[in-house]
């Protein structure tokens, strides 16, 4: 398939350099499935299309079923020097400052799961998992490599790129994102705005200290809004983002959810809040993006991982850790079943669609349900959320008590 309908910049005479495995994308999908693989004896190409590996964004909340892959990848060590360990997770009513609901994350939880809760910056994640792939020697870390072609012949697959390199691998996992070109070759649906965007951005935390949660993860909830706080890098930083709905949305323009909306939405909420979104950075916006699920991710020797395969809104912090649980559901699926790439590409896919449309549903459903200005609907919501104690784990039993890979490392 030719991405572009071009091929600019290929080569027809290039030398075409063979590969056991080539990773299209070079974020934390991508890496942790070339480290995953790395793990397993196996080597891996990942080829970046920026000129260099690098995480656009602040923070980054990891669940116990991420952590648990994580730290059998041995990142452990390197997660604590650089993450924070909040004691609860926790809802209020942005309108009111009235607590609604904590998640308690205490002893009985990682006792529960087995692992803490910790949030960190996603340039400290990235940066850690490009080490310990460079530290395998198994993974060859390639930047400036945007793909323009990806054909697959039954025996293997050849992907070009812009610049005319050509790599032949024995089989190519596509973790290219959001808006992952190799998604063409299973599906023709296009990303759906959800008509919210985001401004997230880290205030040092001499800065905003005198109003910072430090043992916190908090969501303020609002009619048609949210505003997340927590610390990240070991407490030197505090990590905002503030999402509202933009009722200017246009499709196909970047005239919209603007910083004058962004202080025009945040009005009609609680004081503490207000003065929050002062420190907010306001140079750029992430709109809220996702798509429905496809039922297939896999052809023969191309498969697709993390946002590539099922993109979601960020309202339960699961999209990197449904990436990290795919790289490492493909790694345990060649150590159970062997080295034939469709037989564990097909097997990788049957266990992972229904999981992920199943977190990817329930995104939608939760910012449904927090940006709710239906009064029943808020009335039904705030009950649950008051009456439920901090140690229930039963709401997201099914997200954290997940073992994606229980024979890996």
């Amino acid at each position: 398939m030719n991405f572009d309908g071009k091929g600019e910049g290929r080569d027809p005479v290039a030398k075409v350099e063979e590969r056991p495995f080539v990773v299209i994308g070079g974020g934390i999908g991508g890496l942790t499935a070339a480290l995953s693989l790395a793990r397993i004896g196996k080597s891996s190409t990942v080829l970046e299309q920026a000129p260099e590996f690098t995480e656009i964004g602040a923070g980054l909340q990891l669940a116990p079923n991420a952590m648990r892959v994580l730290s059998r990848l041995g990142l452990m060590e390197g997660i604590r020097q650089f993450a924070w360990f909040p004691h609860r997770l926790v809802i209020i009513d942005s309108k009111t400052a009235e607590e609604l609901s904590a998640l308690d994350l205490g002893e009985e939880f990682q006792r529960h799961y087995g692992h803490p809760y910790a949030v960190m910056h996603r340039a400290d994640l990235l940066n850690l998992l490009y080490e310990s792939c460079r530290a395998t020697g198994k993974v060859e870390l390639l930047p400036n490599k945007m793909v323009t072609e990806v054909k697959s012949d039954g025996q293997g697959v050849d992907v070009v790129c812009q610049d005319g390199s050509s790599y032949r691998a024995a089989g190519v996992i596509a973790a290219d994102g959001l808006w992952s070109k190799t998604r063409r070759l299973f599906s023709d649906d296009q990303p759906i705005h959800a008509e919210y965007v985001a401004y997230r951005g880290t205030v040092p935390i001499e800065e905003i200290r005198e109003i910072a949660r430090m043992d916190d993860v908090v969501m303020w909830i609002g009619h048609e809004l949210h505003f997340v706080q927590y610390p990240v890098r070991r407490g030197e930083l505090y990590n905002q983002v503030a999402v509202f709905r933009s009722h200017r949305y246009q499709p196909n323009s970047d005239a919209w959810g603007t910083p004058e909306e962004l202080d025009e939405a945040y009005k009609k909420t609680c004081l503490p809040v207000q003065h929050a979104v002062t420190f907010m950075q306001r140079g750029r916006r992430w709109p809220m993006v996702d798509r429905l699920p496809i039922p297939r991710w896999t052809d023969g020797r191309v498969a697709l991982l993390g946002d590539a395969a099922h993109p979601m809104l960020q309202y339960i912090a699961q999209g990197a850790c449904q990436a990290i649980e795919d790289a490492a559901t493909l790694a345990e699926k060649f150590l159970t079943l062997g080295d034939d790439i469709p037989t564990v590409f097909r097997a990788y896919e049957a266990e992972r669609t229904g999981r992920t449309a199943r977190v990817q549903t329930s995104a939608r459903n939760f910012g449904y349900i927090i940006h709710s200005g239906d009064p029943t609907t808020i009335m039904l919501r705030n009950y649950i959320f008051r009456n439920r104690r901090p140690n229930d784990f039963s709401a997201v039993e099914w997200i954290y008590g997940h073992d994606a890979a229980p024979h890996l490392g």
